[in-house]
């Protein structure tokens, strides 16, 4: 075949898909070069792929001193010895990983523990990376020699370009990673998250799986067209790829049983054989089509939860461990939502504040109907969570990000705080969340003029601030109101208080008005997006809690 074909067992490539023109890659220009890859341009010629994967990763910033091919060659022998490359050990970093094939032959799977181990040597600082042997499996289909191949794995291992994060290394940013896609699963694929909280009483142990996906059970064809793009664009793809996976599982398994006893397995096996539902053409394509997917967006989700589990005492060193993101029964009681129900309240909050314990701050049956107590018992506190059982016996409630001592820097009048975080929610009669609108109808959201004055609302607080250029960035969910510029008629709020009513939600979705005695309340809503209110238009209040967040 071509000098790139030595680890390749033909037999299992999908020759026929191959072509034989001989081509090239000019083009510098990102843009351009984004286009291309995703495009698929140098997917069916074998030798092509294997020039412009070399070019790419030349291309990587690294550490000034980063082990190239040479360094292989001098500590193999030493390192390997004369043991069988089938019999040798992996190191503990990898986590059992299984050792994809792909098309390999003997040599190649041979050569992918070979420079596992040559890795584990130069790289002494990693403690835990998965996707290792899958990466080096992939490569090795495309490199001339196993030097070759070390050398291109060993440049991703070393990249030093802070905007460029390409595989995880430790647990520390492993684990923050599998909460990042368990809070843009959260997000942006909603009805599979449903199902994954329906089935699974720990959300994150599914979630955890989300790379093993990726680099371990999607075939040679779909990784390789996955790979492609990511040497490109980085670390998003790999989140965007999972997301859409999980989007055609849910698609394609909705409204059947399971197959097995553990959701883990199904999504593995619908993995595995996505080629008999999805195209990689089609998958790519669901990838790129899902919006409100932006960098600035996934680093500061990924900067929280890695502090979150810091605060956990989970290190760069750490090893694996279970995390859980789930409410202990035993230590929990509320006289308004059960421990299923809580759970369930929990699967929609943050990932980072999902690893806490939820703690009673006020409850009126305690506390009485005083809006004074309810503020200085959840002053202190942040985020907290607001749950509410009418007389009628619905249930509803919001997810509160911001401090309500926020309120005061508006001094007498009452202005809007919170981040996009912030949501509403029913449990009873039936269950539903209402996110912030802004963030599900970007379209709302206007570069035009300032924002008016609206249903006296501080408008300094909706549009004071500048609107960055790029809409995604604008649509961070760490973003505050100041930070959007919104026409008076769309304008979303978030939650406000003063020594006479509590306002959480607002604007076109759904909102919550409660009274200074905390005995009544009222809803109000938009029938645009939100078909069904949050509870009854004029309520009274039989009970009302206050939750935080406890380590």
């Amino acid at each position: 075949m071509d000098e790139y074909s030595c680890f390749v067992d033909w037999d299992k490539m999908d020759v026929s898909a191959q072509s034989q023109d001989t081509k090239e890659l000019t083009c510098t220009d990102f843009h351009e070069l984004k286009q291309l890859a995703r495009q698929g341009y140098w997917a069916k010629n074998h030798s092509l792929r294997a020039k412009v994967y070399h070019k790419l990763i030349s291309n990587i910033p690294c550490r000034t001193v980063t082990p190239d091919a040479n360094v292989y060659r001098d500590i193999v022998v030493k390192i390997v010895g004369k043991r069988s490359s089938s019999s040798l050990p992996l190191p503990e970093f990898v986590d059992n990983s299984l050792i994809p094939t792909y098309c390999l032959n003997a040599e190649g799977v041979g050569a992918v523990r070979k420079i596992i181990l040559c890795i584990a040597n130069q790289f002494p600082d990693i403690s835990f990376c998965p996707a290792l042997p899958s990466v080096i499996a992939l490569l090795l289909h495309y490199s001339k020699d196993e030097a070759e191949c070390f050398e291109h794995v060993c440049r991703i291992l070393a990249c030093n370009d802070p905007s460029k994060r390409l595989i995880d290394q430790t647990f520390l940013a492993f684990e923050s990673s599998c909460m990042t896609f368990g809070d843009l699963v959260n997000k942006y694929c909603q009805a599979a998250h449903k199902l994954m909280v329906a089935v699974s009483e720990d959300v994150l142990e599914v979630y955890s799986d989300w790379q093993r996906w990726l680099f371990g059970e999607l075939p040679m064809v779909y990784i390789a067209r996955v790979f492609d793009v990511f040497l490109v664009e980085g670390y998003k793809v790999l989140y965007r790829v999972a997301l859409a996976l999980l989007k055609f599982f849910h698609k394609v398994r909705a409204g059947q049983p399971m197959e097995s006893d553990s959701i883990q397995q199904d999504i593995r096996t619908f993995v595995r054989d996505i080629a008999k539902s999805v195209s990689p053409e089609r998958l790519l394509e669901k990838a790129f089509a899902i919006r409100l997917f932006s960098r600035k967006e996934i680093q500061l989700l990924q900067m929280a939860n890695e502090k979150a589990l810091q605060q956990k005492g989970i290190t760069v060193k750490q090893k694996r461990q279970n995390v859980h993101l789930a409410v202990h029964a035993e230590n929990f009681k509320s006289e308004i939502v059960s421990v299923k129900e809580m759970r369930d309240i929990w699967s929609w909050i943050p990932e980072r504040f999902a690893l806490c314990q939820p703690l009673l701050l006020f409850t009126t049956l305690e506390h009485g109907c005083s809006l004074s107590r309810f503020y200085s018992h959840s002053e202190g506190h942040e985020p907290t969570l607001l749950l509410i059982k009418t007389t009628a016996k619905e249930v509803c409630g919001a997810y509160l990000s911001t401090d309500w001592s926020e309120r005061r820097r508006g001094g007498n009048k009452l202005s809007f705080f919170g981040t996009g975080e912030c949501f509403v929610f029913r449990l009873q009669p039936e269950v539903e969340r209402y996110e912030w609108v802004i963030i599900k109808h970007p379209e709302l959201a206007s570069t035009g003029s300032e924002t008016e004055n609206h249903a006296q609302t501080a408008s300094s607080s909706l549009s004071s601030s500048s609107i960055p250029s790029d809409p995604s960035d604008r649509l961070s969910p760490f973003l505050a109101a100041r930070h959007f510029n919104l026409p008076s008629k769309t304008a979303s709020m978030f939650m406000a208080g003063s020594s006479e009513c509590i306002i959480v939600g607002g604007g076109d979705g759904q909102a919550l008005y409660l009274d200074a005695d905390l005995n009544h309340g009222r809803t109000s809503h938009c029938n645009t997006f939100n078909n069904q209110p949050l509870c009854s238009e004029s309520f009274q209040i039989s009970i009302l809690e206050v939750w935080g967040f406890r380590d």
